[in-house]
């Protein structure tokens, strides 16, 4: 099981977790900020369990995040 968190208020949009791992992220039109798919809010932190399947593509989106608002934790 892999729990991916994000903290969407700082995210700056630079848009690479959605070109690294489009099945678990969008673009939101509304703020032009990063969504989570699926993700509940808890304080502002944004958090999903998924598959181990989306590991390897969802820590790549957090390797290439330039604010650091991203972790990918293997469970």
């Amino acid at each position: 099981m892999v729990i991916i968190t994000h903290q969407r208020e700082k995210c700056i949009g630079c848009n690479y977790c959605v070109e690294l791992a489009y099945q678990r992220w969008r673009m939101s039109k509304k703020d032009g900020k990063a969504t989570l798919i699926g993700g509940v809010n808890k304080k502002g932190f944004y958090t999903v369990k998924t598959d181990d399947d989306e590991w390897e593509e969802n820590q790549r989106a957090a390797e290439a995040c330039p604010v650091n608002i991203i972790k990918v934790k293997q469970i």
